[in-house]
């Protein structure tokens, strides 16, 4: 693998988990390339031209879609969502890779604890829920020919309606933890990528939240590094 492309939703509401995540994934891979999905620079560049949806739950709701795009459709990127950190090297992740796949994904199975998440934003729930959080794409599968993120429905997109069920590859949870659902670590300290899916210490109402303390922890160290 030539490079490793990690594109990360951006929502200015979470400005400061958005360079958290960005910074534990440098922390453990100072090399790989880390870039944000704004969509006011996606506009611009004309690859996103829906309407603003004042109900979507972030402002990256769709834009992730658009990563096999923003990669040329060439090798391999990861998509997460700002609500992450990472406490492995990712590229463990990308070497999880397998070129029969479209995307590879952990696949959950859960209900959310709550009609509401984040700061007061709507929880909605759908079939393969948070499934889109994190994708490990294959940028050159030709199922992306089919993906057309300004006229598919948010479900379509949300549910891979454009790839084949047997072409989207199973991750490990340990990829995508999200945080107060998960408790088996099995004989690891912690997730390899915990997912505070429900909000995470950056929001008052979730600052005492499962994993805050870790989270805090790579915080202080962020802001170190800036001093």
């Amino acid at each position: 693998m030539k490079s490793m492309n990690i594109w990360i939703g951006y929502d200015s509401r979470e400005h400061s988990a958005f360079k958290v995540c960005e910074y534990s994934i440098r922390k453990h891979r100072p090399d790989a390339i880390v870039k944000p999905i704004e969509q006011q620079n996606v506009r611009l560049l004309g690859l996103y031209d829906r309407p603003v949806d004042t109900n979507a739950a972030t402002e990256f709701s769709l834009t992730r879609f658009l990563t096999p795009a923003l990669s040329n459709f060439k090798g391999w990127s990861i998509y997460c969502d700002c609500d992450f950190l990472f406490t492995k090297d990712v590229k463990e992740l990308f070497d999880l890779a397998d070129p029969k796949y479209a995307v590879m994904v952990v696949k959950h199975d859960y209900t959310p604890k709550s009609n509401t998440k984040m700061d007061g934003r709507s929880q909605f729930q759908y079939p393969r829920k948070n499934w889109s959080s994190l994708i490990l794409f294959n940028n050159e599968h030709p199922s992306h020919k089919f993906l057309n993120v300004n006229s598919m429905t948010p479900a379509e997109l949300h549910q891979f309606k454009w790839i084949e069920d047997k072409d989207i590859g199973k991750l490990p949870e340990q990829w995508n933890w999200l945080v107060g659902y998960y408790d088996d670590l099995g004989e690891h300290e912690y997730p390899f990528a915990l997912h505070y899916t429900d909000g995470g210490p950056w929001f008052e109402e979730t600052k005492d939240c499962e994993y805050s303390s870790l989270w805090n922890e790579y915080y202080e160290e962020f802001l170190d590094d800036l001093r």
